[in-house]
């Protein structure tokens, strides 16, 4: 016969099961078994937005990223939702996300929606296409640099819809490389393109929807503008504190430190210098066939722009893109502490080392179209200390964090 409980045995049993249940959940939490907390992007929200979209044909402006925390496609959120949608346009690299060329226009098998390309014939939807179209909705992922093309998409489809005088949704996401820090030149005037649509740092720190409500009132674009905006980010945070999917936003950005690296590095790909395109690691290697690539990584290690990375020489022989097929050396850049990194003075003292290494060899002068500031360009091909570029660069961040302040929706960190 089993020995009976008493009240003081009984809270003991309680007491140690408490514990036992805390150790367990604390390990679980350790051990990420538990279900852990996740950054809200705009599409996660999106069932609060609906009541201009019920009756709406909506175009949608996306590709493979645009996807909600549980990576159901936004299509077909839309249509679960009994959103009709008359039409998708897909911006550079298509509707997958997996072309390196022009795109062009097709139609999506599974449910037989057109697909119109904003990156072949034309980069801007026009008054045909939209003519059937209540509204037009943009969810992609950005990775928060200038020259990257789908905030420009994203401006160009903003002067659509307001031309055809219907709403523009911008389901926002997080900006992967933080929303504090601000570095590079302003993008001239008159030196705006497809990858400078607005006159915008390199690295600007704002998100998608930040970026629509500064396009739309500072280039007079006058559309009417829903912003829905992410829950739980915060300026401080970065993609991996974010707790979400990575997604290749394009085929060449496969993983956060690239993304970083992106803005230094990627602003020189109009040269005649490899960034790494066909090979495994794009954006973390940087050469050519005349670069001696020791020469190059010792010369970069000694200078203060290089805080927060180091430089190994490298030989690599790319498979696509410049010197494919071409044996290259130059250097891999390891990223030895992020909080120290400034990926674009890491750029600045990567152009001047290559200037003052190589003088006829690099072909700075085809930098201008990236650097979209004739100003910091001319100084580049004086071969100016980094310092002084840097120091007429803080001025143009300095207006530009004044600029940007009544767009911002997040809180969190002070400018840098």
């Amino acid at each position: 016969m089993p020995t009976p409980i008493n009240a003081s045995s009984n809270t003991r049993a309680i007491f140690i099961t408490t514990v036992l249940y805390l150790r367990s959940a604390r390990k679980d939490l350790l051990l990420g078994t538990t279900k852990p907390m996740a950054v809200r992007n705009g599409i996660d929200r999106l069932e609060q937005y609906l009541d201009g979209l019920r009756r709406a044909r909506v175009g949608v402006i996306t590709n493979h990223t645009g996807l909600t925390i549980e990576r159901e496609h936004l299509i077909d959120k839309l249509r679960r939702l009994g959103i009709t949608v008359s039409a998708i346009f897909s911006p550079e690299h298509g509707i997958r996300g997996q072309l390196d060329a022009p795109v062009p226009d097709s139609v999506d098998e599974r449910t037989g929606i057109p697909i119109y390309s904003l990156y072949g014939e034309r980069t801007k939807p026009t008054p045909q296409q939209l003519a059937n179209i209540d509204a037009l909705i943009f969810d992609i992922q950005d990775i928060g640099v200038r020259y990257y093309t789908y905030i420009s998409t994203m401006g160009l489809a903003m002067e659509a819809a307001a031309e055809r005088k219907i709403p523009f949704y911008v389901l926002d996401r997080v900006n992967p490389i933080g929303g504090v820090v601000v570095e590079g030149p302003l993008a001239d005037a008159d030196r705006l393109s497809f990858t400078a649509y607005h006159t915008i740092p390199l690295r600007h720190g704002m998100t998608v929807g930040e970026l629509a409500r500064l396009f739309n009132a500072e280039r007079g674009i006058g559309v009417e503008l829903i912003v829905v905006p992410c829950e739980g980010w915060k300026r401080t945070m970065t993609f991996d504190e974010c707790n979400l999917y990575w997604v290749n936003p394009s085929p060449n950005m496969r993983r956060l430190q690239q993304a970083f690296l992106y803005v230094g590095i990627g602003v020189w790909e109009a040269t005649n210098l490899s960034v790494g395109r066909g090979t495994d690691t794009p954006f973390e290697v940087v050469g050519a066939p005349w670069i001696d690539g020791r020469r190059l990584a010792s010369m970069l290690n000694e200078l203060p722009t290089s805080a927060g990375a180091r430089f190994v020489p490298v030989v690599f022989t790319p498979t696509a893109s410049t010197y494919r097929g071409v044996e290259c050396q130059g250097v891999s850049i390891c990223i030895t502490e992020r909080a120290q990194l400034r990926p674009f003075a890491l750029g600045i003292g990567l152009a001047y080392c290559l200037r003052k290494l190589y003088p006829r060899e690099w072909e700075v002068h085809k930098a201008l179209g990236l650097v979209a500031n004739r100003e910091i360009h001319a100084m580049l091909m004086d071969g100016a200390e980094p310092e002084r570029i840097l120091q007429r660069c803080a001025r143009d961040v300095a207006a530009f964090q004044r600029r940007r302040e009544p767009f911002l929706l997040y809180e969190g960190g002070a400018p840098a």
